[in-house]
């Protein structure tokens, strides 16, 4: 672990390759898993703001599942905070183009111009996790299976993760972490990477 100002950061995130490869995976991270997407405090406002103006972006299965839970629900293993899901399958806010692949609903209302605000900041940063603790944050890679076709294109295009999340990582915590973050990547990289 690296440690730059209060954050905590795994070394993977220099050393692993990641691009997101949808035209392999279908963007099945918005679809797997037992709960919907984890969310930040602040972003719980925010959902229940913006739901009117996305709607015409989501599925109709989506509407109704968001309709019933709420615009945000809890993991009832964690009380953490999470986006709702259709029927434990994806996540209410996605929807599926014409190839099957899944698109973000909030995201799409975002570049329309119809909100200001992109997207659940987990969701921008995977496959970078931050637990947050009372005096740190700690941004680890997440290793998912499903995301193996997004490691071998990152392999193949020599990109590592903290170079493929520069925009959500400035988004998250600006630019001179993203600066700072780049510079020790580049000296980790002589002192480790080969």
């Amino acid at each position: 672990m690296i440690q730059i100002d209060d954050k905590l950061i795994s070394e993977d995130i220099f050393s692993e390759e990641f691009v997101c490869n949808l035209s392999k995976c279908k963007g099945a991270c918005c679809v797997e898993g037992d709960v919907g997407a984890p969310l930040d405090k602040s972003e719980l406002e925010i959902l229940d703001n913006i739901f009117d103006k996305i709607k015409p972006y989501l599925t109709q299965e989506g509407i109704k599942s968001i309709e019933q839970i709420g615009t945000w629900t809890t993991d009832p293993t964690d009380g953490m905070y999470v986006t709702p899901m259709v029927d434990n399958r994806e996540c209410a806010y996605v929807t599926f183009d014409e190839n099957g692949i899944t698109k973000c609903g909030i995201e799409k209302a975002y570049e329309d111009g119809a909100i200001d605000w992109q997207k659940p900041i987990s969701c921008h940063l995977y496959p970078i996790r931050v637990t947050e603790y009372s005096t740190f944050k700690a941004l680890n890679y997440d290793v998912w299976k499903i995301c193996s076709d997004a490691c071998a294109l990152g392999k193949e295009l020599q990109v590592p993760v903290y170079k493929f999340l520069k925009t959500p990582l400035i988004r998250k915590y600006g630019e001179d972490f993203y600066d700072t973050l780049s510079e020790v990547a580049e000296e980790w990289k002589k002192e480790y990477g080969g």
